[in-house]
């Protein structure tokens, strides 16, 4: 005996939102899953759904990648005060150096050394907001 489903209606293309094909996309993603049962489960063939996951893989990796940014004290320094003089008889412009650079899609944000923690971290969430 086969199975026939009866369409009522206006036929067409059925429409999924990206939540839906996300949700889908990760059913298929959890360990032990096959992609076939899936697809079947929600109306779908294999290719289709093989199709989504293609392409939402490309997707991830066109996107930037972002770290957890990590603040750690500088331990104090005691140095002995002929090195300190020394450095003073340094002739020259001082130098400046920068603590964090980071380059999103072409545009250079620098953070400058003796920047709070509390900058750094709006720095990084605001560029991570705006991606």
């Amino acid at each position: 005996m086969r199975r026939f489903e009866v369409i009522t209606g206006a036929v067409g293309r059925r429409r999924w939102s990206s939540d839906d094909r996300a949700q889908i996309i990760e059913e298929t993603l959890v360990p032990g899953a096959v992609v076939s049962q899936v697809a079947r489960r929600h109306g779908l063939t294999p290719q289709q759904l093989f199709t989504w996951r293609r392409a939402a893989r490309k997707a991830a990796e066109a996107l930037p990648a972002f770290v957890p940014a990590v603040v750690i004290a500088e331990p104090a320094h005691t140095e002995p005060p002929a090195a300190s003089a020394r450095r003073k008889r340094h002739r020259g412009p001082p130098r400046r150096s920068a603590a964090i650079e980071i380059d999103v899609s072409g545009v250079k944000v620098t953070i400058e050394n003796g920047a709070s923690p509390a900058t750094i971290a709006a720095v990084i969430g605001a560029l991570k907001a705006g991606s």
